[in-house]
């Protein structure tokens, strides 16, 4: 892969089978292909139902591609998500490849820091330092201090998401996915979240997401990358 590369993908194919309606096959996209480069963000486009982010999901390997490759620039060498073992797939997800969902999901009664501090402590930051960088974002993203010690489950919708945006963003990832990261927010926050976003391309990092907010994808996308409708890509 192109050293100025930070993601492949090729030839990739994911379907769906439904076991209560007779093992009916529904194909979500076949032999999609794209590359992402350092500093670059590539916006998924196309209309609802289409499986951006589906897409999205594939990449991360929380679904397993039927066939094709994503090849990923991972610890000085190139990593297939589709192909590699589960402990090579965390390993990934760990240090190089973050995401950011559309819900957030954590273990209850855990406080708002230490939920968004979690991927920098597993990924071998000093606590100490985990939690500063935590406490940068959270005040970035304005969640007052005082709800920092509660559990985000307690939060309204849109504090919730912002808890997301700055667990996804504590650490450096070098390849980061994002899922309508700016969906409930209102403009001041909204506006965090670009910048965020332009200071990870800012520092070489590659991002692939889901933007329906026409403004947050002019932005912040390089470009777009077409995905078929399922009847035409039947």
């Amino acid at each position: 892969m192109d050293q100025s590369l930070m993601l492949r993908v090729r030839d990739l194919t994911k379907t769906f089978v439904i076991h209560t309606q007779g093992g009916v096959v529904i194909e979500v996209f076949s032999g999609l292909g794209f590359d992402l480069g350092a500093g670059e963000c590539v916006a998924l486009n196309g209309p609802s139902g289409c499986g951006k982010s589906t897409l999205l999901r594939s990449l991360y390997a929380n679904y397993k591609a039927d066939s094709g490759r994503i090849l990923i620039r991972h610890a000085g060498s190139v990593v297939d998500m589709v192909s590699s073992d589960p402990r090579t797939v965390l390993a990934v997800r760990r240090a190089t490849l973050g995401y950011v969902s559309q819900f957030l999901r954590v273990i209850p009664r855990v406080p708002t820091l230490d939920v968004v501090a979690e991927p920098a402590v597993i990924a071998g930051v000093p606590r100490s330092e985990a939690l500063a960088r935590a406490s940068v974002l959270l005040r970035r993203l304005n969640i007052p201090g005082r709800l920092w010690s509660l559990p985000p489950a307690t939060f309204s919708g849109g504090e919730q998401q912002r808890v997301n945006i700055a667990r996804g963003f504590v650490l450096d990832y070098p390849v980061l996915l994002l899922d309508e990261p700016t969906a409930s927010l209102d403009a001041d926050n909204r506006e965090v979240v670009m910048d965020l976003m332009g200071e990870a391309k800012a520092r070489g990092a590659g991002l692939v997401g889901i933007f329906h907010d026409r403004e947050v994808r002019d932005r912040i996308a390089d470009r777009l990358f077409d995905l078929p409708r399922q009847e035409d890509a039947a």
